[in-house]
């Protein structure tokens, strides 16, 4: 995984974007705005807790995605509303059963909860932000629909998720397992190593052009100011 500081998720967030203008303009152009900051901070009254900065930071770059998309090599990220949504259902869900809310033995993690984050989620699999107090808070795990949380194959943060896509995208190797291909429609898919095709169609395997750079520019309007951005050009 990456190193115990890593870069500013605004930072991976610019390098994403300009790997995805570059190379997947389709991906690129699913991205949403930055969120409302005041939606923001409507989302943590209701869940009851703060988002840990990485998240903020994260939403406030893009609230997620237009439409389903393979931006990530994880489940697509969720704007807002969808976060609080899925939260929701799944405190609803879960209720006050001890089998969906407490762990089957020691050591193991339940079903929910309410201290997961959904941040990014597919098909009922949601990557959460773990907020349980402790020194291990941040971390990123999987909570499975149909199984119980794990975080052991997780990373220690938002933000070395998003470093670790980042520097893959600009030079080259692997996301837990998996490596990033350009589709024939201008689409970005993870997949192993070695894949030539999906549904029948090639896949090319991406190029990592920009060794060495360390940012670049993030989401553009058609005049070429920063999208989302103010008149000094900050988001």
């Amino acid at each position: 995984m990456n190193s115990p500081t890593p870069p500013p998720v605004r930072s991976s967030w610019d390098r994403i974007d300009g790997w995805l203008r570059e190379h997947a303009p389709a991906p690129y152009e699913n991205l949403a705005r930055p969120a409302d900051p005041a939606a923001v901070e409507a989302a943590q009254a209701e869940l009851g807790l703060r988002f840990p900065a990485d998240l903020t930071d994260s939403l406030l770059c893009h609230d997620g995605l237009l439409s389903w998309d393979t931006v990530l090599p994880g489940p697509p990220p969720q704007s807002v509303a969808q976060i609080v949504d899925h939260w929701r259902m799944c405190v609803e869900i879960a209720g006050d059963d001890k089998d969906l809310c407490e762990p089957s033995r020691p050591g193991a993690e339940p079903w929910w909860h309410p201290r997961w984050i959904p941040w990014a989620q597919s098909d009922g699999d949601a990557q959460v932000i773990d907020m349980r107090e402790g020194p291990q808070q941040g971390r990123l795990g999987t909570a499975c629909h149909d199984g119980t949380g794990h975080f052991d194959d997780g990373w220690p943060s938002l933000a070395a998720y998003l470093a670790e896509v980042a520097d893959v995208l600009d030079h080259g190797g692997l996301v837990d397992g998996y490596a990033p291909y350009l589709t024939c429609d201008g689409g970005l898919w993870w997949a192993s190593e070695g894949k030539t095709e999906l549904n029948g169609d090639p896949l090319t395997p991406a190029p990592a052009p920009a060794r060495g750079r360390t940012g670049g520019p993030g989401l553009l309007e058609p005049d070429g100011t920063a999208r989302g951005a103010g008149p000094s050009g900050r988001r």
